[in-house]
């Protein structure tokens, strides 16, 4: 997979990565000399696609993982695992999302303007990756600049905070105007293909995973009536199935396969190995439950200590570090499945929940098994014999709901391994898989709800910032996003 892509990829991907944005105390607004009219959209797809998924694994490692007791830190200075936000953090993430948002933007306008037809198929591609990008941001910080947003070029600097519930009303509306150009299924010339990492430029694959990107979003915003999301969950399940169809196999996953050469090279392919895995460890949570299930995950993602695997104490007290004992393995520095964007088995842990709470048809047993079997097989290991009858992970139709819900959770837990904030996401949205409080953890031993908004941005678009702290009740981790807040 790493050796599949021509000189004029690399030479893209260089530029891409090299060429500086001239805003940079404008992100929101981005007017990044690579997204220019005259660019190709196939030509903006590689650099911006590996640019979001790069960035995404570095506040993993940084934070989601840390907040979701994956691993801790030993140093006292990084308190994610604490539920300690420093202001400071918030501005990489908006930074470089916006800056992104911007050339997939322009992606479905430099393919509108041309009378090639294989160009839909482009503008079906920008405006999947367009609802993946804001969907990252809206969920992390509420309400943003959506709809004025990335539009320097049109001397907008100063762009409006829209509320969450408008914008995912329009990334609902976008994908479904992707799904109808991608319904034409007319691939990229071959010439085209190879400038397309993740899906060579089929128009069924991309379509497939925009309706699966579709069914995560709208599970997100179920809880919300005003959504229509349960509705639009059985058209794509059930009654008009036929109409969107979904990934079916773990081949189908949208994982970015990143390595250790050009030109898709992961971000931690760079890092030492101290930087990577020093000073961390796997959590208790983290590795107590793949021990009790034994599950063969353990021999890709952790280092054996004594015989064994062996986690630490997550929200430990300031100057209490444990011990580090099971940390990350290196290899996982260049394994491509860090590329993951979404994959079948998230996929299908979402329809086990929707089975579960009726919003469709089937079982809600069955999916959560092919849910487990696959992100276990995407890690090129075995699922070993008996695994589905063992302790927690047997289903049980007799169970309560809310274990139930614990169980699939969990799965999806492990099966969103290092997936940007998803699992962070789904537990600020059930509250599941129900973690553990270490003695040290502040903020009322409250998860956080949301980052607060850069502090660049408070400063450089303050009346549309202030405009936008007062509408969602403050500026503060603990208050709650759109589709947080009980309808």
């Amino acid at each position: 997979m790493k050796n599949r892509y021509n000189v004029l990829w690399t030479i893209i991907l260089a530029i891409g990565i090299l060429s500086p944005s001239c805003t940079k105390d404008f992100a929101e607004i981005n007017t990044d000399p690579n997204g220019t009219a005259a660019a190709t959209p196939e030509s903006l797809l590689a650099p911006a696609l590996l640019n979001v998924v790069n960035g995404n694994l570095t506040r993993a490692l940084r934070i989601s993982n840390e907040f979701m007791q994956v691993h801790v830190t030993t140093t006292d200075s990084r308190e994610f695992h604490r539920y300690i936000i420093r202001p400071s953090e918030s501005d990489y993430m908006w930074r470089n999302w916006y800056l992104q948002l911007t050339n997939f933007r322009d992606m479905y306008t430099n393919a509108q303007r041309t009378q090639q037809t294989s160009y839909k198929t482009f503008m079906g591609i920008s405006l999947i990756l367009d609802t993946w990008v804001s969907s990252m941001i809206t969920d992390i910080y509420g309400n943003v600049p959506y709809f004025q947003s990335n539009k320097g070029r049109e001397a907008n600097l100063l762009p409006k905070f829209d509320n969450q519930k408008d914008i995912y009303l329009d990334m609902f509306r976008k994908l479904e105007e992707a799904n109808v150009l991608l319904a034409e299924n007319v691939d990229a010339p071959e010439d085209i293909k190879v400038l397309d990492p993740l899906f060579k430029g089929m128009a069924l694959s991309w379509r497939k995973f925009g309706n699966s990107l579709y069914l995560r979003l709208l599970m997100r915003a179920s809880g919300k009536a005003e959504s229509g999301a349960v509705a639009k969950i059985k058209e794509i399940v059930d009654t008009k199935k036929s109409d969107y169809p979904i990934m079916t196999s773990n081949l189908e996953s949208a994982i970015l396969p990143i390595g250790g050469t050009t030109p898709l090279i992961s971000e931690f392919a760079n890092y030492r190995d101290l930087d990577f895995s020093g000073g961390k460890g796997y959590t208790e949570f983290f590795i107590n439950n793949l021990n009790s299930w034994d599950d063969p995950r353990r021999t890709k993602w952790a280092t054996v200590v004594g015989g064994g695997y062996i986690g630490m104490t997550s929200g430990y007290g300031t100057g209490q570090a444990p011990e580090v004992m099971s940390t990350l393995l290196l290899s996982l520095k260049t394994d491509y499945r860090l590329g993951n964007i979404l994959n079948y088995a998230e996929l299908q842990f979402i329809l086990a929940e929707a089975a579960l709470k009726g919003y469709i048809n089937g079982s809600p047993k069955t999916f959560y098994e092919k849910g487990i079997e696959s992100a276990i097989s995407m890690w090129d290991v075995a699922m070993p014999v008996g695994y589905l009858d063992k302790e927690d992970v047997k289903w049980d139709d007799a169970a309560s709901f809310d274990t139930k819900m614990d169980q699939i959770l969990l799965q999806k837990y492990y099966a969103l391994f290092f997936t940007d904030f998803q699992s962070w996401s789904e537990y600020r949205r059930t509250g599941h898989p129900v973690l553990p409080i270490g003695p040290g953890v502040q903020n009322d031993g409250k998860m956080p709800s949301r980052f607060r908004y850069p502090i660049n941005t408070q400063a450089t678009n303050s009346a549309n910032y202030q405009e936008a702290v007062n509408a969602i009740g403050g500026d503060d981790i603990n208050v709650k996003v759109w589709w947080n807040t009980p309808d």
